[in-house]
């Protein structure tokens, strides 16, 4: 069986809190990661006797967990994630964690990134007598991770690592310990805090540590290996390449109160406005945010150019992200009701659309039709993330025949003006 359900952009998360079960704090986290993943979320707990405990489904966080079935789900080390798959559905086969066994005991296994050498890497460990239970590549580091060989779990990930092409953060957690790893390039963020006093939290994004009341220690660096058991905190490496975290973190991923590189998500998105009101000065009345990413890119934007912010576009706040949908379909049947326009604020209007990001168009095309529907009497297109020029095969999840610009360097990112794409449409208003 082929590998068809690539894990790509996920949230991870995972707690060691020697005086306090974990479950709650996992469970808190995921809802501050759902933005990363919709399809699949589960966790996995160690007990005070060392036996791993598994719940995992489709669905929302709030559709796999409830009061009565995180009971038993008592222990102070464990994982958690949220599932963004491409293809296949939400598969329960796919869904993580992923629990294994190796000579050192049970591991429990969660990733976030894409690795585009894995069937090679399946295929291998297939010849080697390995049996796999999901199409996931999260599943293929895993189970090479646990046929390594070394005397720890730290020497494990070293003597596999090197076989991995691609971008990955992942967690694992044993029956005393807890380990963050990062890919040398650090593609995809990871984060450590303190929680409950003396325990410790992973997480791909620091919102989750706030959801916890949790307090932020620092980024894993990239090539970074972290562990936590009851000595306290000690760290190892794979090696460092230069950072590249994907700089759709910054336009779309994260939710705006993370940090990531040291800055606050929400004020790079501002200053992604500033910069484009610098770069693209228009003449209009109105500057109107896509919600919900957009909103502070907008405000930047209305905040140099001095024209009003205004929310005539309104979100169906039922509705999930379409861009993480496993389908193009699916993406498009989301797309029809995802967005409104308020008539009365647009019409005879110059507006200008402020958005994140373009990957396939399926939400601006409609959206723009709303405003022309509404009376307005211009309207200028205006995106933040730079064009997509190359396929990406570390994660985000663009078609076969778009192009992904998504990993520059975070000081690239930071310091440097972006490009643009810009679309000024005109149509005489009747």
């Amino acid at each position: 069986m082929g590998l068809e359900s690539p894990q790509h952009e996920c949230g991870i998360t995972g707690v060691y809190s020697p005086k306090s079960s974990v479950s709650s704090d996992i469970y808190y986290a995921l809802i501050a990661l759902q933005n990363r993943g919709q399809q699949n979320s589960g966790m996995c707990v160690f007990n005070e006797y060392g036996t791993p405990l598994l719940r995992k489904g489709p669905g929302l966080v709030y559709n796999v967990f409830n009061e009565e079935n995180i009971k038993p789900l008592r222990g102070d080390i464990g994982v958690g994630h949220n599932r963004y798959g491409t293809t296949g559905g939400p598969s329960i086969s796919n869904a993580q964690p992923f629990l294994l066994d190796s000579d050192l005991g049970p591991f429990a296994f969660v990733h976030n990134g894409n690795i585009f050498n894995a069937q090679y890497l399946k295929d291998d460990l297939e010849a080697r007598g390995e049996n796999f239970e999901s199409t996931s590549d999260s599943e293929v580091i895993a189970r090479l991770i646990a046929c390594s060989p070394g005397h720890t779990f730290v020497e494990k990930i070293k003597a596999a690592a090197p076989r991995f092409e691609g971008a990955y953060s992942f967690i694992i957690a044993t029956k005393d310990s807890l380990i963050g790893v990062r890919d040398p390039r650090g593609f995809w963020p990871l984060s450590l805090g303190k929680v409950n006093g003396s325990g410790h939290m992973f997480a791909s994004e620091t919102n989750a540590l706030d959801r916890v009341g949790g307090k932020f220690l620092k980024e894993v660096e990239n090539g970074e290996i972290i562990v936590v058991d009851r000595e306290g905190i000690s760290r190892d490496s794979l090696g460092k390449e230069q950072e590249s975290l994907c700089s759709f973190e910054f336009y779309y991923f994260s939710d705006p109160l993370s940090i990531h590189l040291g800055k606050r998500v929400r004020d790079a998105r501002r200053q992604m406005g500033r910069l484009l009101a610098k770069e693209h000065p228009l003449k209009a009345d109105l500057v109107v945010p896509v919600p919900e990413t957009a909103w502070p890119i907008a405000e930047g934007y209305a905040e140099a150019s001095g024209i009003s912010l205004n929310g005539a576009l309104v979100r169906n706040r039922w509705l999930g992200r379409t861009f993480i949908e496993p389908s193009q379909r699916m993406r498009e049947e989301k797309a029809k009701g995802k967005y409104g326009v308020l008539p009365e604020e647009v019409d005879g209007k110059r507006v200008i659309v402020v958005d994140d990001s373009i990957v396939r168009g399926t939400t601006t095309a409609r959206t723009i039709n709303l405003f022309w529907e509404a009376g307005a009497k211009e309207v200028h297109v205006l995106i933040s993330a730079p064009p997509i020029i190359r396929e990406c095969h570390l994660g985000v999840d663009t078609a076969d025949a778009s192009l992904c610009a998504s990993c520059f360097t975070g000081k690239y990112l930071m310091q440097v003006p972006q490009r643009h794409d810009k679309f000024i449409l005109e149509k005489a208003h009747s």
